[in-house]
């Protein structure tokens, strides 16, 4: 998604992204425009070039940082310093204007392998988060065991790894099933 009032600005960025790795092109004229645009659709990278006509554009970039994967500010010479010290803190990065076809290429380059790398922290988080709820809940089952079958905790664990063995179940399947008949 480009974010732009100035038609040439947008011509120009457009025509810096390739295609087959950024398509379809997205535009908005406006930070309204592209607020309402988020709703129904969320871009990999948001481009937005400042000032909008409602808005700068940074506050639309903060808003931004934490839905989309990644968003480029350019901003005028003489406002990079203080605006790229504020975007910054929210992962923005920021591009000063005028740009050279061989800067912002560069500045999209980055911003792609840090998309690239989120992904992959994203993805090993994900995975984290679901084998750690897999511990709670077998976990769970084996105090219930222990509780209600008078099983000690070794005996409680090999019960649960049985069963999932012997009913090609995963163990938290398998204590899944334990919590829902001992617990009330």
């Amino acid at each position: 998604l480009i974010v732009s009032s100035n038609d040439k600005v947008f011509e120009s960025v457009a025509s810096l992204l390739p295609k087959n790795e950024f398509a379809p092109i997205y535009r908005a004229d406006t930070s309204g425009e592209a607020k309402r645009m988020l709703v129904t659709q969320v871009p990999d990278i948001i481009i937005i070039n400042t000032p909008l006509r409602d808005e700068f554009g940074i506050e639309l970039a903060v808003d931004f940082s934490d839905a989309v994967t990644g968003v480029m500010l350019m901003v005028k010479n003489e406002y990079y310093e203080q605006i790229s010290y504020k975007a910054e803190r929210s992962g923005i990065l920021t591009v000063a204007k005028p740009v050279s076809r061989q800067s912002f290429f560069s500045a999209l380059r980055l911003l792609t392998a840090m998309i690239t790398k989120l992904k992959m922290f994203e993805k090993k988080n994900r995975t984290l988060q679901e084998k750690m709820q897999d511990i709670r809940t077998v976990n769970r089952a084996k105090w219930l065991l222990i509780e209600n079958m008078n099983m000690n905790e070794s005996d409680a664990h090999y019960y649960i790894e049985k069963q999932a063995m012997d009913t090609r179940l995963s163990r938290r399947e398998i204590a899944e099933n334990i919590i829902r008949t001992y617990d009330n």
